[in-house]
């Protein structure tokens, strides 16, 4: 279903919440797309840890349940033979299922793309890393907003 926002002919702009929402996850994809191999196995191991077998099973046609199934009760990491039919597609539904599930799993791949030398270079990880920090900031500042409100007496 669409929303209002998502007409091109639409005046209002999409806050910067949405906006961030929704090019994370095609960063995220166009990085994985320009990986090298080693640097793919990590981004796709990050993104599943917080996500259960039935979320896996509901997203990209349940590619990455297989994968979490394949490796059940051995090595628990994700293997290159493991990536071979996960596309940019697939990662943009991962992600954004993450986010879902664990925004601050999300936002953790910044030490994981600013630690690699061969993610760090790419420009999509450098918008990446951009708007993950500034979502964790705006995240932190609202919630400081809201400690504080919560202290005031009136």
């Amino acid at each position: 279903m669409a929303t209002l926002a998502s007409w091109p002919d639409d005046p209002t702009p999409e806050s910067p919440e949405a906006t961030a929402e929704t090019a994370i996850p095609a960063l995220v994809a166009q990085v994985y797309e320009s990986a090298p191999a080693e640097e793919r196995c990590r981004l796709v191991e990050t993104l599943l840890r917080p996500l259960g077998v039935l979320s896996l099973v509901a997203i990209a046609n349940g590619i990455f349940a297989k994968i979490r199934f394949r490796n059940a009760g051995q090595d628990p990491g994700v293997r290159i033979d493991d990536l071979q039919n996960v596309g940019a597609a697939d990662m943009v539904a991962l992600v954004h299922h993450a986010q879902q599930v664990s925004v601050e799993t999300v936002d953790g791949l910044v030490q994981q793309l600013t630690t690699s030398g061969a993610l760090a270079g790419s420009a999509a990880a450098a918008l990446l890393i951009g708007l993950l920090v500034q979502r964790a900031r705006s995240r932190r500042g609202a919630q400081t907003r809201a400690d504080d409100g919560s202290l005031d007496p009136s």
